[in-house]
């Protein structure tokens, strides 16, 4: 048997479920890889370890009694820390909800509970989701797995290096406008965003209200599969999860996409797209028409659009959801007599600069006189964006596209120069604006052994079909079972 750290999400729930190993042997790997590397990964925010053992225990006296099982028994998890763990730091990275320890779970985090999960910690963020690269986490950034002198993407960078780093075999993440498959496609593993809907956003730390989705990241895409089939569905809690059911996910064993139409759309396939990230793409849609697959090429023609109405309607709405952090309810307060000195000081010790620079632009654009012109002018565009989506799917099945126009740039490199970080996400933002599930999958690797990703988008609510396709992918490929040498 592979060493523990190293086991597919299938092979780890057999092993456990045989009794070749234990759920405290697996959390114990876990642990003691995070006690080796972490401390220059930087991946997690918060190390639950005696938790995490005590529920292992928990897990393997369950495990030793007959019968049924919760499905994840005995799993060992990592969780972004923008959704609430009870008993566990909620910092969002942010210096201003520092001292904040909930005591709920969000319903992502609770359905895991009950499905068995053992959670090791909380992972590192950019500040309340804001970001591309984890760099502006207020704690200090988190390094790629593949090279500790390069970003791992962002914002859910932290449980992107976790998994790469083989730190955790599975990590939730958040995905307002890429934040799970740019960092999936840096770090070399599978990540999947969801249809806005499909998982509830109870008991996360809101960032866009309208664009936020947990999403999940593992080494394949049958390990995130089985996670995301626990957690999703309908939340009496939040308003805007879907009642529409979710199809069975089932992956074959054999590779075929026999008569599925994958869009190619032009506007991805742009001036300042690397040249080894678009050969290693159309490379991998030449292995999905192998399969079957007959390959369209379409218009989306509003994808210019998608950057500026991203960074209107985003912060717009960080804006008006990062009010409540006053220091008069919970989190950080400065030390101030007066009430008003004490919310701006505390405003401005609390936030870190890119969070700022949001919420300003954020005002802006909602504040009388200008709110029509760009907050409402943006939302229109929105719309056009989505339509172009739903107008592609009336005749295709997938899209197929790069996650990322280069591969991971180095720390520091765009810190300077917030329009070029924001261009990191130019792949990931229409599918955002439009609501749509989408997945990141390994497909290669640069000159330097970086890796490269492979976007698949599907229609509203077409999670199965996404998933399927992927893993057909996948079965077919060796790009996700490579790992970084640590």
């Amino acid at each position: 048997m592979a060493a523990l750290h190293e086991l597919n999400l299938a092979d780890a729930l057999a092993a456990l479920r045989s009794g070749d190993t234990s759920s405290r042997a697996l959390t114990e790997a876990y642990l003691e890889r995070i006690a080796a590397h972490d401390g220059v990964l930087h991946a997690y925010l918060h190390v639950a370890a005696d938790r995490a053992l005590a529920a292992a225990d928990a897990a393997d006296k369950q495990l030793a009694e007959k019968g049924e099982h919760a499905p994840l028994l005995g799993l060992p998890i990592a969780i972004k820390d923008v959704l609430t763990v009870a008993g566990m730091p909620a910092t969002a990275g942010s210096r201003i909800l520092e001292p904040f320890v909930p005591t709920y779970n969000a319903t992502t985090v609770q359905r895991l509970l009950d499905a068995g999960c053992v959670i090791l910690g909380k992972t590192n963020t950019d500040e309340f989701a804001m970001g591309s690269s984890t760099e502006n986490s207020a704690f200090g950034p988190t390094r790629n797995a593949w090279d500790r002198q390069r970003v791992p993407g962002g914002s859910s960078g932290g449980s992107a290096a976790a998994v790469a780093g083989g730190l955790a075999p599975v990590a939730l993440g958040t995905d307002t406008g890429g934040s799970v498959r740019q960092p999936a496609a840096f770090s070399g593993v599978s990540g999947l965003k969801p249809t806005y809907g499909r998982v509830s956003r109870y008991g996360l730390i809101a960032f866009g209200s309208s664009l936020d989705c947990v999403g999940v990241l593992g080494y394949s895409v049958a390990d995130g599969a089985s996670v995301f089939g626990v957690m999703a569905g309908h939340d009496p809690k939040d308003a805007t999860t879907s009642q529409q059911s979710l199809p069975p996910i089932r992956l074959n064993g054999s590779s075929s996409l026999k008569g599925k139409k994958i869009g190619v759309p032009k506007e991805y396939f742009i001036e300042g797209l690397s040249a080894e990230v678009d050969a290693a793409v159309r490379a991998a849609i030449n292995a999905l028409l192998a399969q079957g697959a007959e390959a369209v090429e379409i218009s989306l023609p509003h994808t210019e659009y998608a950057l500026p109405v991203y960074y209107i309607i985003a912060p717009a709405e960080a804006s008006a959801n990062l009010a409540r952090f006053d220091g008069v309810r919970y989190g950080y307060r400065a030390d101030e007599a007066d009430s008003m000195d004490m919310f701006t000081h505390t405003r401005g010790e609390g936030f870190g600069p890119e969070v700022t620079r949001r919420i300003m632009i954020g005002t802006y654009a909602l504040s009388a006189g200008y709110f029509e012109a760009y907050y409402g002018q943006a939302q229109k565009v929105r719309t056009l964006i989505r339509q172009d989506f739903e107008r592609v799917f009336e005749t295709v099945d997938l899209i197929a596209a790069p996650a990322t126009p280069s591969t991971a740039f180095k720390l520091g490199a765009h810190s300077d120069d917030p329009l070029e970080m924001y261009l990191q996400d130019v792949f990931t933002l229409p599918a955002s604006l439009a609501g749509v599930p989408g997945i990141s999958v390994p497909c290669g690797f640069d000159g330097e052994g970086l890796p490269i990703g492979l976007q698949l988008i599907a229609p509203h609510f077409a999670e199965d079909e996404l998933l399927a396709a992927a893993h057909s992918y996948q079965l077919d490929s060796d790009w996700h079972t490579r790992r970084p040498a640590l």
